[in-house]
């Protein structure tokens, strides 16, 4: 496994959410992406500090007006669905699903029209900082991905490369002690060994609904809380 580490710089004033860190230093957010070609993806965030911040960051997260995806000028067109899983006064947990993205200049969008395979995200904020973690099977075009990210950046944001290199530190693993409900599990299982997480993508919903002989509705519900159970997981985990 490889990855691709770099940052991301907001000017203060240049993005909602970002000013919130900025403002207050002792806010955090650890987010997790699993991005399912260049239309779809999933995520889920984390947010911890002062409960006006957290309040604050949840609103713009479950807000659909609020383009939080694109990193260029030109908004992201789609569809966006969220769900809060925890909403204490000090910390927050939001799973948010994209499909159907038309024009979506979004650094998970943009990888995946270089990087071939499996690819997963992790992403960290704090103070006027994105660090971004792309874990990827091989990175041979991680060089015109860099020029990309870079070149469509809009005014106020700044790319700061790390390093690409072997994967450090923990790595997605399987979650043995993720609770999840039984029909949520068997969507997921049926998911995986069909080959719907992969690119592309070898089964779709309406064709997993046919086979375990539930609505399409149902099939994409459960599949959505699965792997928002799965990736809470990970992030209380790290």
């Amino acid at each position: 496994m490889r990855e691709f580490v770099f940052d991301i710089r907001y000017d203060a004033g240049v993005d909602e959410l970002m000013d919130l860190f900025i403002e207050t230093p002792e806010a955090r957010s650890t987010m997790f992406l699993c991005s399912m070609g260049n239309a779809q993806l999933w995520r889920l965030d984390r947010i911890t500090g002062p409960a006006p911040v957290v309040e604050a960051a949840t609103a713009l997260l479950t807000d659909s007006t609020y383009d939080q995806l694109s990193i260029s000028g030109r908004r992201c067109g789609g569809r966006h669905y969220s769900d809060i899983l925890e909403d204490d006064p000090r910390r927050s947990v939001v799973y948010s699903y994209f499909e159907d993205l038309v024009h979506c200049d979004s650094i998970p969008t943009i990888t995946n029209r270089y990087i071939t395979g499996a690819l997963l995200f992790e992403v960290t904020r704090a103070d006027d900082t994105e660090r971004w973690r792309i874990l990827m099977e091989d990175d041979k075009k991680v060089g015109m991905l860099y020029d990309t990210l870079g070149g469509r950046l809009r005014d106020g944001l700044s790319f700061h490369f790390d390093h690409v290199g072997d994967a450090t530190g923990p790595l997605l693993t399987l979650f043995n002690s993720v609770t999840m409900r039984p029909e949520q599990s068997r969507v997921l299982e049926l998911a995986a060994e069909n080959g719907y997480y992969e690119t592309p993508r070898q089964t779709t919903l309406d064709e997993l609904a046919a086979e375990l002989d539930w609505p399409r509705s149902t099939v994409s519900y459960r599949l959505r809380k699965a792997e928002a159970a799965l990736v809470e997981a990970y992030i209380d985990a790290k």
